[in-house]
């Protein structure tokens, strides 16, 4: 039995799925699934976390926070200590996401043991499902992983041989930020790749970036995903009336022919965990409503995607219902 931290939300859902949640002592503040991760004590905080910010508000203070103290997470130090971890899971990936490597590597050498510290820094698909086997191998339990791997890349083929044969491949931009707008990287444009479209704009295997609007015009996306980093769809909702009111968005073919979605990129699209492959078959769905009707819009839970034109004519209907009665 390992004592394990974690201070990723997907390390967590990795560890959940090799079923090591009992073994789970300690996890980060955004760590909420599944649900027995909102019992554990929480090792980190954010100044910014559910502080109800704009998205612009956000990025300026995300960028400020990394130049003047180099970080935007603060650790309880006594409590990792009182935790006694023997694993901890963290990540180099990406500073925005969770505590920098380098700070959790020093502060580990401090406690006793000391623990194992476990980096996790995918790119791709293929990293993420190594990813499960660097959490397994650390945790003694390797041969879980492979059942877990196999399963979830079951569901990937499924797809991709489904979408393989398909002559149209619409133009998807995967939006990971609004205010400014940033196009989607790493693993983003493989999963559009896979539900059978194309992300004009997107950074396959590579970071994320800031682009300018003009260049959105320039694509003319024929779909539009708001998988927005660290949004559930209530706060994506949000930042699409903010979009709405960009230069030259109705002109856009996503715009016209109200082909654009709002996902929960915090739980499935930005969480580098199992649940990427959900996000691969809500794409499908997306992309390709009538070939994977199993997963379109229509026929899942608001609380993973809305499609806009849906949830407006619905609107429109519970207001042309609200006059009839009044």
């Amino acid at each position: 039995m390992s004592r394990i931290v974690s201070l990723l939300p997907a390390a967590t859902e990795i560890a959940a799925a090799l079923g090591l949640m009992d073994e789970v002592v300690g996890v980060s503040h955004e760590c909420d699934f599944p649900i027995e991760a909102n019992t554990r004590p929480r090792v980190t905080r954010c100044p910014v976390h559910n502080a109800g910010l704009a998205s612009k508000e956000v990025d300026e203070w995300v960028h400020r926070a990394l130049r003047e103290q180099g970080t935007i997470y603060a650790i309880d130090e006594p409590l990792l200590r009182d935790l006694r971890p023997d694993v901890i899971l963290t990540q180099k990936l990406c500073d925005v996401c969770a505590v920098g490597y380098g700070t959790v590597a020093r502060l580990a050498e401090t406690l006793p043991g000391p623990p194992r510290v476990v980096n996790l820094e995918p790119t791709s698909l293929s990293d993420i499902f190594e990813d499960i086997r660097h959490v397994a191998q650390a945790c003694e339990v390797l041969e879980r992983a492979e059942k877990v791997i196999a399963n979830l890349s079951a569901r990937v083929e499924a797809v991709r041989a489904r979408a393989a044969h398909f002559a149209d491949r619409p133009r998807c931009f995967l939006m990971e930020w609004v205010d400014p707008p940033f196009c989607s990287g790493h693993w983003g444009p493989e999963l559009v790749e896979i539900a059978g479209g194309h992300d004009p704009l997107g950074r396959k295997h590579r970071p994320s970036a800031q682009i300018d609007w003009q260049e959105v015009l320039n694509a003319g996306p024929d779909i539009i995903v708001l998988a927005l980093c660290g949004y559930d769809v209530d706060l994506a909702r949000r930042d699409y009336e903010l979009l709405k009111q960009f230069p030259g968005f109705d002109s856009l073919p996503a715009a016209r022919s109200r082909e654009i979605y709002l996902v929960n990129a915090s739980a499935y699209f930005a969480r580098p965990g199992p649940r990427i492959v959900d996000s691969i078959e809500i794409l499908a769905g997306i992309l390709h409503p009538k070939e994977f009707p199993e997963f379109a819009a229509r026929n899942i839970e608001i609380q993973r995607v809305v499609a806009v034109a849906i949830e407006n004519a619905r609107k429109l209907e519970l207001r042309c219902k609200t006059r009839a009665h009044a």
